[in-house]
């Protein structure tokens, strides 16, 4: 039989670790599912390799420790055997021996000695303080019974005795006949002192795994936490980086990784490096962006200027034409009045363009108190006459609803809503305008919805984009620019107000929000072509009463 306490040793010590692991690992991902950052992972492994490496080396100590124990015992038991089969001598040990015959000379306490003749067992043990204590019993002759010959075994007697390191002798007894025949001796030592120094031993090292666990884990703690402090200031840098507006207008890209942080001679620095390098071509390609867009700015402002006197010039020819009462063909006169026609649309087209260029340039505002309830009411009433085919109703609030902000182009970011509505909606749709104020976020709110087909979800991202058209599913029968919606986005924004829309198969909401007490932004610019117009986020007000 092999003793069993090395395998219980190091079952023991792998339950240990495997549950400090899986507090670890719950600790470290915070539940199922949840990811686990790197620090986490490299203190853990850390960790792990430390007690990985304690087990191994305490594993290999103890057993090393039990064998040489182990080896001690079975030099004391060959001794203790050598004076046991000493005083049979003479001839043979009696097949009925008593505890005299048994118990020798000078053997240690504790010290089994026992005859096995037959199956039948008749054995004693001495005790701590020498006494004689008489084994006979059935569990003793099972444990005695599958000996191999000379070759010290560990046994489990019972009956109160535990473990023993025992060696059979085989011998020749006699009767009391006188007859001969073969019995066994067994002598054994008891392991309690192997025992006791490797569960000591054992102990030991455990307590020492644990003090060097604790230590291990706050020392590898701080060297990680040392050493991914860069990747942390690298990090702050991109979310300081990924916080700038760099969709839209001059951006000076100034944040860079600490030259401590950029040392290329190692793993971290290599990334910072290269962080660095990106953003400066980063830096690059937005001052590239913004040279070129206000290129396209200046031309536009400047082709829009001077084709201002031209088109004034045509305008007025052609209408002098028109008012000089002369006789000319039917064909002349549609034809010049196409041309004032023309240059009309064509001179509305370039202040449209001209009024977004000067506002890019964060000008053309002049800023003071403006009513909003006459703003909506007046443009209400406009659209009643450029539309009749639609039906148009306003609901305002009892008071007046003020706003600091340019009356002119105000007047002109509602009218343009109304319009955007009258023109892409077929006739009898209904068009409602609604003014209200969120007193929690102080904010003047201007909702104009209709009862139309809606608008595409492919047209809503660049809805407010310049010259962007809605398509063919919103019946369109007046001309247009495409510069109605860009021109409402670039009005508000330099308010500092926003502008979302919602659509659905039922119709279309616009929602303008404009603060009530906070001066507009300066320099004021509109997002970036293409930014999402935040469909769906804005709720409509509750009507407090008509007003036609």
């Amino acid at each position: 039989m092999s003793d069993p306490l090395p395998a219980r040793v190091a079952t023991r010590l792998r339950g240990g670790a495997a549950r400090f692991g899986a507090t670890v690992g719950v600790g470290a991902g915070g539940g199922a599912g949840a990811p686990v950052t790197l620090r986490r992972r490299l203190v853990v492994g850390f960790v792990a390799l430390v007690v990985l490496l304690t087990v191994l080396i305490g594993t290999v100590s103890v057993l090393a420790l039990r064998s040489s124990l182990v080896d001690q015992l079975d030099d004391e038991l060959d001794q203790a055997v050598s004076r046991a089969v000493a005083p049979f001598g003479g001839g043979g040990p009696a097949l009925t021996p008593d505890d005299g015959d048994l118990a020798g000379p000078r053997q240690a306490p504790g010290t089994f000695t026992a005859i096995v003749a037959g199956g039948a067992v008749d054995g004693i043990v001495l005790d701590q303080d020498g006494t004689v204590s008489t084994v006979r019993a059935a569990r003793v002759a099972d444990a005695l019974g599958d000996l191999d010959q000379g070759v010290p075994s560990t046994v489990d007697l019972g009956e109160g005795l535990g473990h023993y390191r025992v060696e059979s002798v085989t011998l020749q007894g006699t009767t009391t006949g006188g007859a001969v025949s073969t019995v066994t001796l067994v002598v054994g030592l008891p392991t309690t002192s192997v025992t006791q120094t490797t569960t000591a031993m054992v102990v030991v090292i455990a307590v020492v795994t644990l003090v060097g666990l604790a230590v291990a884990v706050a020392l590898a703690a701080a060297v990680v936490r040392r050493a991914l402090r860069p990747l942390e200031r690298m990090a702050d840098t991109a979310l300081s980086v990924a916080e700038l507006p760099l969709d839209r207008g001059e951006v000076a890209l100034a944040e860079r990784v600490a030259d401590e942080d950029a040392d290329v001679r190692t793993e971290v620095g290599r990334v910072g490096a290269a962080l660095n390098r990106m953003l400066g071509h980063v830096a690059g390609a937005l001052t590239a962006r913004q040279r070129s867009e206000e290129k396209v700015r200046q031309f536009v402002a400047d082709a829009s200027h001077e084709l201002r006197t031209p088109l004034a010039s045509i305008r007025g020819y052609s209408e002098l034409t028109r008012r000089m009462h002369v006789d000319l063909p039917d064909d002349v006169v549609h034809a010049m009045a196409r041309i004032e026609s023309e240059s009309l649309r064509m001179t509305s087209l370039v202040e449209d363009l001209l009024l977004l260029a000067r506002l890019d340039e964060g000008r053309d505002l002049v800023v003071g108190e403006v009513d909003l309830t006459r703003i909506a009411v007046d443009a209400v009433g406009d659209a009643h006459v450029a539309g009749p085919s639609h039906e148009f109703d306003v609901t305002v609030p009892d008071e007046p609803v003020t706003v600091p902000g340019d009356g002119l182009r105000l007047h002109q970011v509602v009218a343009n809503l109304l319009t955007n509505a009258r023109t892409h909606t077929p006739a009898g749709t209904h068009v409602h305008l609604a003014l209200g104020v969120d007193e929690g976020a102080r904010q003047a709110v201007v909702e104009v919805s209709d009862d139309g087909p809606g608008i595409d979800a492919k047209v809503l991202p660049v809805l407010f984009e310049r010259f962007a058209r809605g398509d063919d599913s919103r019946s369109r029968k007046a001309g247009s620019t495409g510069l109605g919606l860009a021109i409402v986005d670039a009005v508000v924004h330099a308010h500092g107000g926003t502008v979302t829309v919602a659509s659905s198969g039922a119709g279309a909401a616009f929602t303008v929000r404009l603060p009530l007490d906070a001066a507009p932004a300066a320099p004021a610019t509109a997002p970036a072509d293409g930014a999402p117009a935040g469909a769906g986020q804005e709720a409509r007000l509750a009507p407090t009463g008509p007003v036609t």
